[in-house]
């Protein structure tokens, strides 16, 4: 099947979409992606910029990224080797709906903290049998 005839339904549960939708909303995908968004990097340099990610979860993050051709591993023959990934275009293609996220995530966290608090307490109040 020609990749150019699929129409993509991200809520079709087998459409190709839905994978490459979870990819980039993977919590560890995103971030990385905006790291890189500022140029080429190497592995220690992402994983001190990224944060408390385990080797293992970064490495296997690069991977995915990498075979989904949203970035580059370059090897560099120097003793110890260097290497450092970066964006391609398409990777550098989400840079800005991923920065509109994380806008809108960061302006929006006091609402979403003050919404939860709200929830918890009315459900402890509901637990407790207090009426509001």
């Amino acid at each position: 099947m020609d990749t150019n005839d699929l129409a993509g339904n991200v809520l079709d549960p087998n459409c190709p979409s839905r994978v490459v939708f979870q990819r980039i909303g993977d919590k560890w995908a995103s971030l990385v992606i905006q790291v890189l968004g500022d140029g080429p990097v190497r592995f220690s340099e992402l994983r001190k910029m990224v944060n408390v990610v385990t080797p293992k979860v970064l490495t296997q993050t690069l991977r995915t990224l990498e075979r989904d051709g949203l970035i580059t591993r370059t090897v560099y023959a120097q003793v110890p080797p260097r290497v450092e990934y970066e964006l391609t275009a398409l990777g550098e293609s989400l840079l800005q709906p991923l920065t509109m996220l994380r806008q809108w995530a960061e302006s929006h966290v006091p609402s979403i903290l003050e919404a939860r608090d709200a929830y918890d307490d009315a459900q402890d109040d509901a637990l407790l049998g207090s009426p509001n």
